[in-house]
């Protein structure tokens, strides 16, 4: 692989991590709600689901996931039923509404490997994002070289560059925690990212195998 094709997978990975997808809004819904450090689990999380997306397409699976129609099927419905459960979850989490001082959700904060998880399953089931590796990484890997240390490579700058963004929304929705101290506000912040993690869930009903997309 040679400086200028890797220079173009850097503008294409900064692209893909900046666009607008359910990795985003998880990452500010938790920065949000926990804070940046502790958001941090669930962004790691998010960079291992997208390591798997890698591997899959890398190793070819993700090529069979679009040209079965079952199986792209099954991973875009759970995808799907997934999100939305996260956003219901959010939407119908309890607030107290006594003491402005207790504005905060009565559910204990998540364990760190629950986040993880989370953030992990966000991305690993994101039919978008094995729709774009298959499309996109055969653009970028230079044939006749060997193939896993262009993979590494590849993968090495699209986590790092994902990283950098998805902590620089957490760090965005953190630092406006302060408006969001009464009660009703936090009330309204659960409705408006529980409602568009099922909006994202939904849409990703209509994604269709031939069709690319970033996540």
């Amino acid at each position: 692989m040679n400086f200028a094709t890797w220079i173009t997978f850097v503008v294409a990975a900064c692209i893909i991590a900046v666009s607008p997808g359910s990795g985003a809004v998880l990452s500010m819904s938790h920065g949000l709600s926990y804070g940046v450090k502790k958001a941090s689990a669930t962004i790691f999380g998010l960079q291992a689901g997208l390591l798997l997306i890698f591997c899959i397409a890398g190793a070819g699976v993700g090529s069979l996931l679009m040209a079965s129609e079952l199986a792209f099927s099954i991973v875009k419905t759970v995808g799907a039923l997934y999100l939305i459960y996260l956003g219901l979850s959010q939407w119908r989490a309890r607030v107290r509404l006594d003491d402005p001082a207790e504005a905060a959700p009565l559910q204990r904060l998540p364990s760190a490997r629950k986040r993880w998880l989370t953030g992990f399953l966000t991305n690993a089931t994101n039919p978008k994002g094995i729709i774009f590796m298959v499309a996109v990484l055969p653009q970028f890997i230079t044939h006749g070289a060997p193939l896993l240390p262009q993979l590494l490579i590849l993968a090495a700058t699209m986590c790092g560059i994902d990283l950098i963004v998805m902590h620089s929304y957490a760090w965005l929705a953190s630092s406006m925690q302060r408006f969001f101290r009464d009660p009703r506000a936090v009330k309204k912040q659960n409705r408006v990212f529980g409602g568009l993690l099922m909006a994202v869930g939904a849409a990703l009903f209509f994604v269709k195998r031939g069709a690319p997309a970033a996540g």
